[in-house]
């Protein structure tokens, strides 16, 4: 009898035709399998090979995909552009005004309502605009269709949010909030104020209306609007509040629109411990001051950014000089120019470490002499530019001086980011926005023409008169070529809005019978002397009127231009003159 070991190997054992190997015993269960399940496999087999792949696209695209930044494309083409108008270290006057930080945003054309009731999206308009409001039995009241409009009556305001995103949704106005209705001047009308915004703005600024609605009641007790006023005619749903014409004045208070949401206070440094714990970073005056407007926001914004660079606060002198090429019919410098009038110091405060110059040197002078026994302010003079910032970066001084005495063009702010210092300064063009205050004027020159209007910027003045290097620029912007140019890519009676730092009001006339023209001396009532700009400026000013200078009109008219919906600019459509002179395309 064969007695059999459990290690005893394959040569021992006895071998038979069916399992002469190990594969061949593979092969002989696999035949065996149903073909159900050998289809199961093969198909198991597939959709794990597809999982495979798609894990290693994903992977791959993950690793190597680098999404464009706009705002860092954007930064950088202005840095360059303005980097190119820089001959011999200085900058030249220019009719175009300064691109700011709004400009510059990506643009978004959505926004998250604050709730559904008050900023229902645009989806939701067909819901709105055909669906009737709510019935009075609905609501457990009796229908009397002969009772007069009651302004309080949440059908009203429901018959005007539907109205408003039927009319002006297409027009690139987003709804936000919504008053309370008030009544009218007659029975049957209401005045509703709202906040809004365009989509063709960049920046998240909310602007105001306020129209006057008459309604009447409709089917099924809906109530329906007949007829709407004009942008700003419900006049009974502005906030007003008193305004005397200047200190000590004996004429009486005026009562004027204001704009509540605007907070451009100066904030103040604070105690002698919190001032002496805060690093700051000082510039003096230097070749920039009464240089134009592009050149102080150049240098600006580079002290900004070696402020941001030190992780220091920033002193900014709020008095500034606008060029006279601004003013060509004065031709001379203004000193004493709020930065307020011009661009937002509100956002800036947000944006970035800034404190006021007149209040941050009280401050300094009266610590200073309350040490002068001892534990004294420390201070760090830098008499000149070629200190770069990366020296500075340890610096334990609380303040660091930049003084600009030099020579121009030695003295000019910008020179402090030239060289290796622009690799490590990076200018925050986020921080500066232009004045709320002008872009209401924007706003309210855009409502007048219902968000519906095309616009052309007709470059003339001076660069007219020379003919030498733009040869063709003065026949080609001409009343009658403007007829024959215009007329081809403009609707006729269209509403048109004209840019331009032409001074002859009457010289655009011809296009009047073709077009609805408009231009900004049209509308000198929104910065006259009952307007809001005038008062809210006038405050800032220490109760003395601000002349809307020339600077002012060319950021209104560049702003209305970009939100037009046909745009034709001079030297792209209207003539074959280069922008920059001759051989300059």
């Amino acid at each position: 009898m064969t007695r059999y070991s459990p290690l005893s190997t394959d040569a021992d054992a006895p071998h038979s035709p069916t399992s002469s190997s190990p594969s061949a015993a593979v092969t002989a269960a696999a035949s065996d399998l149903p073909l159900s399940q050998k289809l199961v496999k093969v198909i198991g087999n597939v959709c794990f090979s597809f999982f495979v792949l798609a894990v290693l696209v994903v992977t791959v695209v993950a690793v190597t995909y680098q999404p464009p930044d706009p705002w860092l494309t954007s930064s950088a083409a202005l840095t360059n552009s303005l980097s190119a108008t820089l001959p011999n270290s200085t900058f030249r006057p220019d009719d175009s005004i300064l691109p700011t930080g709004e400009d510059l945003v990506p643009l978004n054309t959505s926004l998250i309502p604050v709730n559904s009731t008050d900023s229902p999206s645009s989806a939701a308009v067909p819901d709105l605009v055909n669906s009737p409001s709510t019935t009075s039995e609905e609501a457990g009241e009796s229908c009397n269709p002969d009772k007069p409009v009651n302004c309080s009556d949440p059908k009203v305001l429901n018959a005007v949010k539907a109205f408003n995103l039927k009319a002006y949704t297409r027009r690139s106005i987003i709804f936000l909030s919504y008053d309370k209705p008030v009544p009218g001047s007659k029975t049957g009308e209401c005045d509703v104020a709202w906040r809004f915004r365009n989509r063709k703005e960049k920046s998240w600024r909310r602007y105001r209306d306020y129209r006057r609605f008459r309604l009447a009641p409709g089917d099924n007790c809906t109530i329906e609007v007949t007829w709407v006023g004009k942008f700003r005619s419900g006049t009974n749903a502005a906030k007003l509040r008193n305004r005397t014409r200047s200190p000590g004045s004996s004429s009486p208070s005026v009562r004027v629109p204001i704009d509540s949401e605007i907070n451009d206070t100066i904030p103040t440094v604070g105690s002698e411990s919190e001032f002496k714990r805060a690093k700051y970073l000082y510039y003096t005056r230097g070749g920039d001051y009464c240089k134009s407007m592009n050149q102080f926001i150049w240098s600006f914004l580079c002290g900004l950014g070696e402020a941001q660079f030190l992780n220091r606060t920033f002193v900014i002198d709020l008095s500034i000089c606008l060029s006279g090429a601004y003013n060509p019919w004065y031709g001379k410098d203004e000193e004493g120019k709020d930065f307020r009038f011009y661009f937002d110091f509100e956002h800036l405060k947000e944006s970035a470490s800034v404190v006021e110059e007149k209040e941050f040197l009280r401050d300094w002078h009266r610590w200073e002499k309350k040490g002068k026994n001892g534990n004294k302010i420390s201070v760090r003079k830098v008499p000149t530019y070629k200190v770069t910032p990366m020296q500075l970066k340890k610096e334990k001084s609380t303040v660091i001086w930049r003084q600009f005495d030099g020579p121009e063009p030695e003295n000019y702010w910008y020179r402090v980011c030239e060289g290796r210092a622009a690799k490590y300064i990076q200018r925050p063009w986020q921080a500066i926005w232009k004045s709320k205050r002008l872009m209401n004027i924007v706003t309210q020159i855009a409502g007048k023409m219902e968000w519906d209007y095309d616009a052309v910027h007709v470059v003339r003045g001076w660069k007219a008169q020379n003919k030498q290097v733009w040869p063709n620029l003065d026949a080609d912007t001409s009343p009658e070529a403007l007829v024959g140019k215009l007329t081809k890519v403009i609707g006729t009676r269209r509403n048109l809005y004209i840019a331009t730092n032409e001074p002859f009001y009457n010289y655009f006339d011809k296009l009047r019978s073709h077009f609805k023209v408009h231009l900004l001396d049209d509308y000198k009532d929104m910065w006259g002397a009952n307007s809001e700009w005038y008062n809210e400026t006038m405050e800032l000013n220490g109760g003395e009127p601000v002349p809307f200078d020339g600077y002012m009109r060319v950021a209104i008219d560049t702003e209305v231009l970009y939100r037009a919906k046909t745009r034709v600019e001079t030297f792209n459509n209207l003539t074959r003159d280069c922008k920059d002179g001759v051989n300059t395309c």
